[in-house]
């Protein structure tokens, strides 16, 4: 598959080396628009690269004392091109790097280099030593050094250390992280005292338009690459994964916005999704304005300076880098005292889960990689809504207060009721500024909502917040592996907020089907409309057809059309997707479908997913006789591998039919496409009821005949149709319900008979 421009490329090389943490430290200057500071990455080599092997031997010549220029990567070699299935990405991780090497033009470049005493000659590294490669963008990268952990290790040790600390004192990375859930308080402790180690050696370092890579001279494979390393850099003027702007007030802040290239002009990182880590985070910035992440801790601001405070955030859960948000700005909290309140469970930096306390734990075995999931609290599995709180700009808080805070430990307590036990420990809720671009956005512990939800009814910003909240379980805690498939985040959320509003609203049953199935015509009209305007290869939910998850040797792999500014509007990942789960839970009973969809929550959460992993495991669990046909190869050839609307399932052809039964003029050039495009004739005996009622009032006389043959041989529904024929007074509808009539008569109902009689004499 050739590469589009509008394709977002994922360079880091997972395949090779995976970050675990990341240790943020920064400044945001709201005079300059700038976040300034460093990033501490620790590494551990990926065990399915422990084959990687150097291009060449290592080199013979002795290493030498170098000048600056010397010392950098050279960019005068061409690179040749890798992949699994193509020529899209190089395997830069044991190739130079080149002038040729940019995916998209306009490109941008930022040498490094080592100044340390074992720089090696220059015109012997760059295809012989192991390179790091990171997804970088639109960063100014200012030094690149190893950490001295054990420098740090040696020199810091403390009479007051418990002789539990000290034991595990000597230890680097992979024992650290090798330590169990259990002691994720003595694994946090330690990545931020490894983080405050000094630098113990420059490292070089070449940044082209996608990507910063990192070597170290004479490290020739993953397994000696450096355990940690920090990189300086500052954020500039055009990078686009923060917006700087002003509130509803007209003060500054700065948020992550969710961009199409992430996080990646933010800090450099791993953006492909399988490259899970956890993260903490000091954040200075001016003392009026409040620290917003997507932490799982209530930060705490310490006055560090005049006018500036520090907040720290942390996170436990491995998480793709992706979900990573900050928000900076002079929020105010929203307050009420009928609402929870995370004042409760405020603890002075650090962790609501217990777990140490061995009887807390749950019985049931996770699947994910170990990390103190709330699955395995008992505790978490009763809790109804999480605590919560919600963030504005003072202007807002009265709308806040009216429309917001009454409905949200509502939602969160109709979410369990579907899904049961909330991933996350904790939620906060920003109304961002006026131009963000869409109603929501979640994140891990945070959510943004517009404005746009605080004014009328509440019924909209009800359902935006349960689609939000739905999220938590489908594109946070289960994730996709290839981002491609959006449909399994948002199809998913878009699907359930329908369901989470009727508990919210308390309707009956009808009144929930009711409004379902409103909902559904709504947007299968949305469908048909994005659908006839737009190219056909944006309207595929699975992109990459069988090459789905696929990665290059590195690592490295792409997403498609991920630049692509039309897509950003568009919600056929959502409708298509939503659409598909309803016609699943239609078709083996929502009862079933919803119990199944709880189970594969506590299957699933804390992994990435492919479509195919959702759909064997459901048409493996539901019993035989509710399959009703299905199978996964006939829903990609339906679903998910076609452009264009899916082939319409009976409930949303009625919905359709009655639509258009509604129009006062049809003309007969688009009933026949109609027929044609769904073959009508083929369908359930409910479908050719409506196709008839549209034929009989728009006198389609083509397909009388189609009409016919229903009242022949659907005699149990087509009384009704009787009566269309005649109240139209048209003579051939007329002659055609009286031959009809006449030929079943004598094999009908005798109150049938009675009935129709009445209509036609």
């Amino acid at each position: 598959m050739e590469q589009n421009t509008d394709d977002l490329p994922l360079m880091a090389n997972t395949s090779h080396i995976l970050v675990k943490h990341y240790a943020l430290d920064l400044d945001v200057c709201f005079q300059s628009q700038t976040i300034t500071g460093s990033i501490v990455l620790f590494l551990q080599p990926n065990s399915s690269g422990e084959n990687y092997k150097a291009c060449r031997s290592p080199p013979s010549e002795t290493c030498k004392d170098q000048t600056k220029e010397s010392c950098m990567l050279p960019s005068n070699n061409s690179i040749s091109q890798s992949s699994v299935k193509d020529s899209t990405f190089s395997d830069v991780s044991e190739r130079g790097a080149s002038e040729n090497y940019g995916l998209h033009g306009n490109r941008k470049q930022t040498s490094g280099v080592s100044i340390s005493e074992d720089c090696c000659d220059g015109g012997n590294h760059g295809s012989e030593d192991f390179i790091l490669v990171l997804d970088c963008c639109d960063l100014s990268v200012l030094k690149v050094e190893e950490v001295d952990i054990a420098g740090k290790l040696s020199s810091t040790q403390s009479s007051c250390e418990s002789e539990h600390q000290k034991s595990y004192s000597h230890q680097v990375s992979p024992e650290l992280v090798a330590l169990p859930a259990s002691r994720w308080k003595e694994q946090l402790y330690y990545y931020i005292r490894y983080s405050q180690a000094p630098g113990c050696g420059e490292l070089r370092y070449f940044a082209d338009t996608w990507s910063l890579q990192i070597s170290k001279c004479k490290v020739y494979v993953p397994a000696d690459f450096p355990t940690a390393i920090r990189i300086w850099y500052k954020t500039t003027a055009n990078g686009k994964s923060v917006k700087w702007t002003t509130d509803q007030r007209g003060r500054p802040c700065v948020y992550t916005f969710g961009s199409p290239i992430n996080n990646r002009a933010l800090f450099p990182c791993q953006e492909p999704p399988v490259a899970l880590s956890t993260w903490h985070a000091t954040v200075r910035a001016p003392n009026n304005c409040i620290v917003l992440m997507s932490g799982e801790n209530v930060a705490v601001p310490n006055q560090n300076v005049q006018g500036i405070c520090s907040w720290f955030y942390y996170v436990t859960m491995p998480m793709p880098a992706s979900t990573f948000t900050i928000a900076v700005g002079s929020w105010t909290e929203v307050k009420d005292s009928s609402c929870a309140s995370l004042e409760s469970y405020h603890l002075s930096g650090v962790i609501p889960l217990n777990m140490d306390d061995k009887s807390s734990y749950s019985e049931e075995e996770c699947k994910h990689i170990e990390y103190p999931c709330r699955y395995r609290i008992r505790k978490a599995h009763s809790e109804m809504y999480i605590p919560h709180r919600v963030f504005a700009p003072d202007i807002l808080i009265h709308h806040c207060k009216e429309m917001l805070l009454p409905v949200l430990p509502k939602c969160l307590e109709a979410a369990y009721s579907v899904l049961g036990t909330h991933p996350f420990s904790r939620l906060d809720i920003l109304i961002v500024p006026s131009n963000f671009s869409s109603l929501g956005m979640a994140s891990p512990h945070i959510i943004y909502l517009s404005q746009s939800l605080l004014s009328g009814r509440n019924q909209l910003c009800v359902s935006r917040v349960c689609h939000e909240i739905a999220h938590a379980w489908f594109g946070l805690a289960i994730g996709a592996r290839d981002w491609t498939e959006e449909w399994l985040s948002e199809g998913f959320a878009t699907h359930l907020e329908d369901v989470f509003l009727a508990r919210v609203m308390k309707f009956s049953k009808e009144e929930s089907k009711e409004h379902q199935d409103l909902k559904a015509l709504l947007r299968w009209r949305r469908l048909n409309d994005e659908i006839s305007n737009s190219q056909e290869e944006l309207q595929i939910l699975r992109p990459q057809g069988e090459s789905t998850g696929d990665v290059s040797d590195s690592g490295a792999s792409m997403v498609r059309h991920g630049l692509n500014a039309d897509k950003t509007f568009m919600q056929v990942h959502y409708l298509k997707g939503y659409f598909l789960l309803r016609y699943l839970a239609n078709t083996i009973g929502a009862d079933t479908y919803f119990k199944f969809l709880r189970r594969f929550v506590e299957r699933s959460h804390g992994q990435l997913i492919l479509s195919q992993d959702f759909l064997y495991m459901l048409l493996e669990t539901i019993p035989e006789h509710s399959k009703c046909g299905l199978s996964v190869d006939a829903i990609y050839e339906i679903w998910l591998d076609p452009p264009g609307m899916p082939q319409i399932v009976p409930d949303q052809l009625i919905l359709l039919l009655d639509l258009l039964l509604e129009e006062k003029k049809i003309c007969g050039k688009t009933l026949q496409c109609l027929k044609k495009t769904y073959n009508l004739q083929e369908q359930d005996a409910e479908v050719r009821h409506r196709w008839c009622e549209l034929v009989i009032k728009h006198k389609y006389t083509t397909s009388y005949k189609d009409v016919e043959t229903f009242l022949l041989q659907d005699q149990a529904m087509g009384v009704y149709l009787y009566g269309e024929l005649m109240v139209n007074e048209d003579a051939r509808q007329q002659e055609l319900a009286h031959r009809c009539f006449a030929a079943v008569r004598d094999q009908m109902d005798v109150s049938c008979v009675k009935v129709v009689g009445e209509m036609l004499f």
